[in-house]
């Protein structure tokens, strides 16, 4: 059975790429930010809609089997404790709309743990007529990367989801994702962060002795010394590239933008990884459904 799938919030593809990855045909996707539609037309080729999701109507759309919301987690992140902006926001109801309205047979959600601490948001997400709902939280990136990236992926589908595979392999190593001694430009604002004239001081990450890297932020576009890494030669920021093998993305993905554009687009992106295996979810629902 082929499964249909439509993508909001889509960001920089990094869910779009891992559901795709799974075997799943995405028909459709809705970002607003011009440089990730950009992207998402180098690496893709169905339907990309550079849009406002809260200005487009629902039942005129491709149909779809399964819809997937990433919509921002800024406002829901623990994060934004630091500037009183944990708010949360109402992009949430606009894809709450798209569900009521079309009633797909699945619909997926991702964003950060803390949006669980809103409970109009998880009512209206969990409370819909006629679905079944399954909360995992957290889900780790590091069951797949060498980076701690923890998130909340709710499932709802008309039947009930009878069970969740994890994964059993041994994510990849740092060191697997480090290019050797790269050109990259070091800012001296790095140095003055190494040395201790900021508030904080950097997130260090040693491969040789198997850490892991902290969570890519999307704003690592606007300052790369506070998360650095030993390459064996020097303390230095990550590459564009490697910054977004953390997230899983191929060498192959082609993005659009300069450096800080591909910071801030992996940033907000979902892992490659968790996509995939989201992807892999969906498809062992539909099987069983078939079967039953």
């Amino acid at each position: 059975m082929k499964i249909y799938a439509k993508s909001y919030f889509s960001g920089a593809g990094g869910m779009d790429l891992g559901i795709r990855q799974s075997g799943i045909e995405i028909v459709s996707s809705y970002e607003i930010d011009k440089t990730c539609c950009e992207t998402l037309r180098l690496n893709f080729d169905h339907e990309i809609n550079q849009t406002d999701i809260t200005q487009i109507t629902v039942l005129d759309q491709k149909p779809a089997d399964v819809f997937i919301g990433t919509f921002p987690c800024t406002k829901y992140s623990t994060a934004a404790d630091i500037h009183k902006t944990r708010t949360g926001d109402d992009l949430f109801l606009h894809f709450f709309r798209h569900i009521a309205l079309a009633r797909p047979e699945m619909y997926v959600v991702e964003n950060v743990p803390g949006m669980k601490k809103f409970r109009v948001v998880m009512e209206a997400l969990t409370r819909l007529p006629e679905y079944y709902v399954r909360v995992e939280c957290p889900v780790n990136a590091n069951m797949w990367l060498p980076q701690e990236r923890k998130r909340l992926i709710l499932f709802g589908s008309k039947r009930p989801f009878n069970s969740l595979e994890y994964p059993e392999a041994k994510p990849i190593r740092l060191k697997d994702i480090l290019d050797k001694d790269p050109e990259i430009e070091i800012p001296k604002y790095v140095y003055n962060r190494i040395n201790g004239k900021y508030r904080d001081r950097p997130i260090i990450s040693d491969p040789e002795t198997d850490s892991i890297a902290p969570t890519c932020v999307a704003h690592y576009s606007k300052d790369v010394s506070t998360r650095l890494v030993k390459d064996g030669r020097r303390l230095r920021p990550y590459t564009p590239r490697e910054w977004a093998r953390l997230q899983g993305f191929p060498d192959d993905f082609r993005f659009s933008g300069s450096d800080h554009d591909i910071y801030k687009q992996v940033g907000n992106a979902v892992a490659v990884p968790m996509g995939r295996w989201v992807g892999e979810q969906i498809q062992n629902y539909f099987s069983h459904m078939i079967s039953a």
